[in-house]
């Protein structure tokens, strides 16, 4: 139940935002729901008078379509029962003609809804907008009025249109807006009432905080009576059925659900669900609106499947999925520079990116990590959950992001201009590395969950993620240039990561390390024929193209990538001096035991990087140039010689 009050709090906490209407990063509406509301897309909006009357009806944009709905304990929890929504709901309901257009219907929907949305108006709490969309839809010509302002559209027999076809647009010209924000036929369009009153600024419904608290008090009225909340553990009006509709307006997926009547779910040991657990209506509705405002402000969600992060007092929180550029692009005031920053420069802008989340977060403060899924299209399930304190979350993510280092050149800013960062990729990143750019959603969001433990309890990254991302980038010839080179940057990271980072970008000239002698050997003779070629030529070198023999065979593969090398050491002639006397000095630190045929582990990359980025910063330098892939978009690794 622990996820439970975490949300119940998170509402609690935030109930100064209930109602308000923000965009997220898509530029979708979402808002904190009140209890005993829910949000459905609507597509046709009606504007009425305080006594009933019909000023303008029109179609709703699908930027504009989300809308906060009353609703009841059923309605709430509707798959194909007809249960109807108290106030805006489908034309099925609320039109009391749609039987003339749209033929007959099982059971009495539109009476029920009629009905329930009578006694609403006939309590205590009854609101007079209400009662003015009741006066308007007790004449039951809904439907007609849209047809006739043409906003629904019907065929030669007088029904409506279940889709828009060529006979139609012949008919009446231009397809109509209604069929362009319509999944589905006209008769599943959702209606919304919004009511002209004197004197007021808001004439929307879904919007006017009287007419939803005036619904809140009437539910609270019509509570059954209080039993135990197993989540809070208070004596409060409980109920059987849960929200649905969690991770999207289409989503049927219910993480709390007891509706087997066959025996299935109880084998015996329960009479009935409440005698399983109790849940409270307020906790209820409150986590679950809670939950969905989570998702929509900040949730990823990965064919299906929901990452969710957020602090109980403030639900701002570093995502432990997110690239190291992300905390500095949202906390720090100026952009990461381009070039190589040190280590210490690095760990102090993370230091400073993570200290305004600490001074944000109150002390006591929890930091829950969720995972959501649904196998099928009725269940779902919490698949991970953590929860943390804020400064032992904060501690762990900024180790994951001094130790899985590497310097990377694929990012972008927010103007889109491609950028260089220092730091650790991004868990999408690393499937992209690690499985290549056509990845099946299933495992990319696999992989995601893998890492969560890795990020936040200090697990040791899974060998099959490093030894593959390390395989395809010892095979460059493979990949597209650009490809190659990030995923190359990537494996680099989760390789230094599997040594607790004690490699850096900068070239370190002391190991004796025979993987890392190995990769700056490669990175020498790279660069040595790619200096030698004209840009006429200008292919993979012999390093590359015998890169994945060189990694399971180094000492035979070097024999081959030297003698390779002598027409292209002969060319350049003194040009070719510097790499030469490198190329030898690093084969004089091999140690004669060390040049054998052993496959080379991951570390042989770091060297391979290393020394390639020191010989590019140095002729950069030399020549007065921008450093290569630093400061200029490189469509492939070729534009580096230039």
């Amino acid at each position: 139940m622990s996820w439970l009050m975490h949300l119940r709090q998170t509402y609690d906490n935030n109930e100064q935002r209930v109602g308000q209407f923000e965009r997220n990063r898509f530029g979708r509406e979402y808002a904190l729901i009140p209890v005993s509301h829910t949000t459905q897309s609507a597509h046709i909006e009606i504007l009425l008078s305080l006594k009933g009357e019909l000023i303008r009806a029109e179609v709703v944009d699908k930027e504009d379509a989300n809308t906060i709905i009353p609703c009841t304990e059923d309605s709430a929890s509707r798959t194909s029962a007809p249960v109807p929504y108290p106030l805006f709901d489908k034309l099925l309901y609320v039109a009391g003609d749609y039987t003339q257009f749209c033929g007959e219907v099982k059971g009495t929907p539109h009476a029920d809804y009629m009905n329930e949305l009578r006694q609403w108006c006939q309590s205590p709490d009854a609101h007079p907008k209400v009662r003015a969309v009741y006066a308007y839809l007790s004449k039951g010509t809904l439907i007609a009025d849209l047809i006739e302002r043409k906003n629904l559209w019907t065929d030669a027999q007088g029904r409506l249109l279940d889709k828009w076809t060529p006979e139609a647009e012949k008919q009446h010209g231009e397809k109509p807006k209604i069929f362009r924000v319509l999944a589905g036929d006209q008769s599943a369009a959702f209606v919304r009432f919004a009511v002209e009153a004197p004197g007021e600024s808001e004439s929307r419904l879904w919007r006017d905080p009287s007419v939803q608290l005036a619904y809140i008090r009437y539910m609270e009225r019509e509570q059954a009576e209080r039993e135990l909340c197993y989540a809070t553990g208070k004596w409060e009006p409980c109920v059987d059925k849960h929200a649905s509709r969690i991770r999207s307006s289409g989503d049927k997926s219910k993480l709390i659900s007891a509706n087997d009547s066959l025996g299935f779910t109880y084998r015996g040991r329960f009479k009935d669900s409440r005698e399983a657990a109790t849940i409270s209506f307020s906790t209820s509705h409150k986590a679950h609106n809670a939950l969905k405002w989570l998702i929509e402000r900040q949730g990823v969600n990965m064919g299906g499947r929901v990452f969710v992060v957020w602090g109980t007092d403030d639900p701002d929180a570093p995502a432990p999925h997110a690239a190291s550029f992300s905390l500095y692009d949202e906390d720090v005031e100026e952009a990461p520079e381009s070039g190589d920053p040190t280590r210490r420069e690095f760990a102090e802008r993370i230091r400073k990116a993570l200290s305004g989340y600490r001074s944000r977060l109150m002390y006591n403060e929890n930091v829950i990590i969720m995972v959501l899924d649904a196998a099928t299209t009725g269940r779902m399930s919490v698949v991970y959950y953590r929860d943390m304190d804020k400064e032992l979350f904060l501690d762990r993510l900024e180790e994951w992001h001094l130790t899985c280092y590497w310097l990377h050149r694929y990012a972008k800013n927010k103007e889109g201009q491609p950028i260089v960062f220092p730091g650790a990729p991004a868990t999408r990143d690393i499937a992209f590395a690690a499985y290549g750019s056509r990845v099946d959603e299933k495992v990319e969001k696999g992989l995601l969950e893998r890492m969560l433990p890795c990020i936040v309890d200090r697990q040791p990254i899974p060998g099959d993620i490093v030894r593959s991302a390390v395989n395809r980038a010892s095979n460059p010839v493979g990949m597209e240039p650009w490809e190659w080179e990030k995923t190359l940057s990537i494996a680099c990271a989760l390789v230094n990561k599997t040594k607790k980072g004690e490699y850096e970008v900068s070239l370190d000239t002391a190991s004796e390390d025979r993987n890392y002698l190995f990769g700056r050997m490669l990175a020498i003779a790279d660069v040595l024929e790619r200096s030698a070629l004209s840009k006429e030529e200008r292919r993979a070198s012999n390093a590359i193209r015998y890169m994945n023999a060189f990694a399971q065979h180094p000492a035979r593969t070097w024999s081959i990538i030297q003698k390779s090398l002598q027409p292209y050491q002969a060319r350049l002639g003194t040009k070719g001096t510097h790499h030469n006397r490198l190329l030898d000095e690093v084969g004089a630190m091999m140690k004669p035991e060390d040049f054998t045929d052993k496959p080379l582990s991951g570390l042989y990359l770091l060297g391979f990087y290393s020394q390639r980025h020191e010989l590019y910063k140095k002729k950069a330098a030399s020549n007065g140039a921008i450093v290569p892939g630093v400061d200029m978009d490189l469509d492939s690794e070729e534009d580096m010689d230039e």
